[in-house]
Formats: C-alpha cells, sequence, structure tokens
C-alpha cells in the first residue's frame, strides 16, 4: 500500500520542517531515514471508526450541526462552515457564532432578515451545554455574500467578513450560457447590494429577535475581507485580505467598541522597504519595523483598497487569511506565501500607541506541504501553540506550532479532502470546536491537553 508523505508523518505522529519559529527558538527536521528526531504534539493520529476524525490517543470528539439537520428556529442547518469563535454563555453552556462561506448559486442558504435578498450566505449561532451537547441553534446573520472567517471581540460579539467584492454592476441580471452563443439565461451569481463588507453580531442575542439588523461596516473598508482581530487594549481592529497581492489593515476606531461609529482604515508598511512583496525572501525570526498608511477611499466603486494603500508604499501578503490575538501578538496566515506557496504565518506586535507602528516578522515558512500545506483559519490555544487549519491540496489536517518551533499534526479529515475551519477553544480551555467546511459539520474535540 502507497503512502503520501503527508499520510507517512500522520501516522509516524513525527514533525519534517527545516524552520525557526519566533526569535531564538528552532525544530528539528525528522527525516523518517533513522536520523534523529523529535515528537512535538500528541503522538500519532489514531484511525477513526466512524470515518470522521482521526485523533491522538487519549482525545474523543463529538460531532453536531451537520448541513441540513433542522435548527431551533425551524430552518435546515446551511452549509459552508467556515470562521467561528466561542463566548461563555449562562449555566456554564457555550455560545458558538459561525460563519456559513455560500454565494448566490449554493444548495444551501441562511434564512432571516437578508442584507441581501440574493445573497445566502451568514452566521448561525450554537449554544452547547457543558456536556458537549448541542441544546439549541438558529439563524443570527443573513443575506451575505461568502462569509469566510471573521473575528471575536472583547465586547461579546462577532464580526463576520465578506469575502466578495460584488456588485450589482458587476453581476448583470444575465449571462451568456455558453459564452458567446447569444443565449441569455439568468445569473445565478446576481446581487442587488454592493458587498465586501464587515458585519457585527452579537453573541448574546435572543433567538426570539431573529437574525440582526444586517448594517455593514463601511469604514473598515471594501475588500476581500478574510479575518479580523481585536487587540483589548486599544480596540484597534487588524484585518486580513483574501488575494494574491494583499494587504494587512488595522482600523482605529472613533470610538472603542462601537464599530459602526467609524474610524480610520490604514494598511501596514515596512520600514525602509516601500511596496514591498513577502511571498518570498524574508528570513524566519527577524523584526521589522512597521508603519501604516492611510487608506482615504475605504469605500471604493471598485474593488481598489488595496490599490491605494500599496501605491503609498504599503507591503502586499500572498492570501492573507486567519489572524488570531494572544499575549499582545497578532498571528495571522498567508495561504500562498514561501517559496512553495504552501503557506507562512506572520506575527505582528503592535506597538504602545497607535503612532508606534509595531514590529512584523516571519513567524513560520517551512515550505513542506507534508509539514503544512495551506493554513488558513488560525487560533492561539491556550497552552501556548498555534493551532493552524489546512486548506489545501490531498490531505486535510489540524496542525500545531509549538513555541520551540515544532510542528504536529493533532487531527485529520478522515471523511474526505475539504477543509478543516473555524478552530477556537471553549471559555473554560476544555474544548476546542472545530468545522469540516463540506458537507458542513462541527465538532467538539476534548483529551489531555496538559500533556
Amino acid at each position: 500500500m502507497a503512502f503520501s508523505r503527508r499520510k507517512f508523518f500522520a501516522l509516524a505522529g513525527t514533525t519534517a520542517a527545516t524552520l525557526v519559529v519566533g526569535e531564538n527558538l528552532r525544530g528539528l527536521y525528522a527525516i523518517a531515514q533513522g536520523a534523529s528526531s523529535t515528537t512535538y504534539g500528541y503522538g500519532p493520529l489514531i484511525k477513526d471508526p466512524n470515518g470522521l476524525l482521526d485523533l491522538p490517543a487519549g482525545f474523543r470528539y463529538k460531532a453536531f450541526s451537520r448541513t441540513g439537520d433542522l435548527m431551533s428556529d425551524g430552518n435546515p442547518v446551511p452549509g459552508g462552515h467556515d470562521g467561528m469563535a466561542t463566548f461563555a454563555g449562562p449555566n456554564r453552556s457555550v455560545i458558538l457564532v459561525r460563519n456559513h462561506e455560500l454565494s448566490p448559486n449554493s444548495s444551501t442558504e441562511v434564512k432571516g432578515n437578508k442584507y441581501d435578498e440574493l445573497c445566502k450566505g451568514g452566521t448561525t449561532t450554537l449554544i452547547v451545554n457543558p456536556e458537549r451537547e448541542l441544546v439549541r441553534d438558529y439563524a443570527s446573520l443573513a443575506g451575505t455574500y461568502r462569509n469566510c472567517a471573521g473575528g471575536l471581540t472583547p465586547w461579546g460579539s462577532w464580526i463576520s467578513c465578506e469575502e466578495n467584492t460584488s456588485t450589482p454592476e458587476t453581476t448583470p441580471a444575465t449571462i451568456q450560457q455558453p459564452a458567446n452563443s447569444g443565449i441569455f439565461v439568468p445569473n445565478p451569481n446576481r446581487v442587488t447590494k454592493r458587498h465586501g463588507y464587515n458585519f457585527e453580531v452579537p453573541a448574546l442575542r435572543k433567538p426570539k429577535k431573529g437574525t440582526v439588523d444586517p448594517v455593514p461596516l463601511l469604514e473598515m473598508g471594501r475588500f476581500n475581507h478574510e479575518a479580523v482581530a481585536v487587540d483589548p487594549r486599544t480596540g484597534i481592529v487588524y484585518q486580513t485580505e483574501d488575494a494574491g497581492d494583499s494587504l494587512f489593515y488595522r482600523f482605529i476606531p472613533n470610538r472603542p467598541g462601537f464599530l459602526q461609529e467609524g474610524g480610520v482604515l490604514e494598511a501596514l508598511a515596512i520600514v525602509g522597504l516601500f511596496q514591498e512583496n513577502t511571498k518570498t525572501g524574508f528570513p524566519v525570526g527577524k523584526k521589522y519595523q512597521a508603519e501604516w498608511v492611510r487608506i482615504e477611499d475605504y469605500d471604493p466603486y471598485e474593488d481598489t483598497v488595496r490599490k491605494e494603500g500599496f501605491a503609498k508604499g504599503a507591503a502586499q501578503f500572498s492570501r492573507g487569511e486567519g489572524i488570531w490575538y494572544g499575549n499582545g501578538e497578532f498571528y495571522f496566515c498567508c495561504t500562498s506565501g514561501g517559496a512553495n506557496s504552501g503557506g507562512q504565518v506572520w506575527r505582528y506586535i503592535p506597538g504602545r500607541t497607535a503612532k508606534d507602528g509595531g514590529t512584523i516578522e516571519l513567524f513560520v515558512e517551512p515550505n513542506d506541504s507534508s509539514v503544512l500545506d495551506s493554513p488558513d483559519n488560525i487560533v492561539v490555544a491556550p497552552f501556548g501553540d498555534l493551532i493552524l487549519c489546512e486548506d489545501g491540496d490531498d490531505e486535510q489536517f489540524v496542525v500545531g506550532v509549538t513555541p520551540e518551533g515544532g510542528l504536529y499534526q493533532f487531527a485529520r479529515n478522515a471523511l474526505n479532502e475539504n477543509e478543516f475551519a473555524g478552530a477556537c477553544f471553549s471559555p473554560d480551555n476544555q474544548t476546542l470546536f472545530v468545522n469540516i467546511q463540506t458537507p458542513g459539520i462541527t465538532f467538539a474535540i476534548w483529551g489531555p491537553w496538559a500533556k
């Protein structure tokens, strides 16, 4: 029986990488042909008899909220499970707010008070009891376009991001099908409003109120939003953009915690490196001083926010994806960064004040798809590791990165080759929640984290 390199390392429970993680932290390359190796994480993955999720020994899971299940509000669970966050609920319950990355032509939809009647994306909210059982679920945001990721706020809400910049002008009512045939058919991706915005969803909203009033946060920018993370000290919101020539943004609100009141949108530039492309050529662990350039046209007619920032000297990143805050630092993934386009993780450390640009450094770039293949969503674990969700080719893993520089595979999608998404820990730090995006399943995972 032939094994891919990725499957070999999953079964062996070892890490293959030549890399440095952070300043003065080194990982060892575990070579299969008998060289000395270091084992990180929780050991080899055990084949799941149910064919859903392979995990290390001692870890267990519960699967729930599958696409098509009937929710408490009477509607079926939509598909496209994606970014997610947890909040503390009453009686030790956990509140999950979950994105659904759905387009107008998707076969399922989030139903409710829609921002755009032709769009099917949005969020659902799940209530999970202390026994990790789903007790209630309902739609909480509707009518948005490809809600990929987002981020939680210190004031108890979820920012859901649209990863699409369609407008009524760019999606005509009919299209030629096939091309140049002279035969016009309805456009399956038609929209009635402008897209490319963030929307805020309070975690504790009562289900009887239905979905939130979908108000776009215009001054946070109109672009291919991926994810956000908030600095709890300042209320500044950091944002990633999913594009090959994306920028890294921050939004300084006029009043912290009240994003609808507007603010200032800026893009990161590297001091002394005008219009730098960060895809390759950066040493891991070297800090660069950052500065920020202001975006004047934050809500442009076309998708030009990143073009304005780049013209002013901002650095380009190769498909910015998930971002998470932990211990005063921000970590974000670039899915196609690196010499092999297999992915990077960057670390941004903000300055003491907004005028202090902070520092940016490349944190992980293994350039080995057997170890890390297109990291997407990310979370900082309570025990200090980074947990990354892969969205690459072939098999899909949840990958951990230790503070010492070791990479390890924590979970494998045993069902299919679709991506993991939405990794986040419960408020008591005992449960990891994560999704398989298609067919759409949410998992609660627990076990000997202290190990």
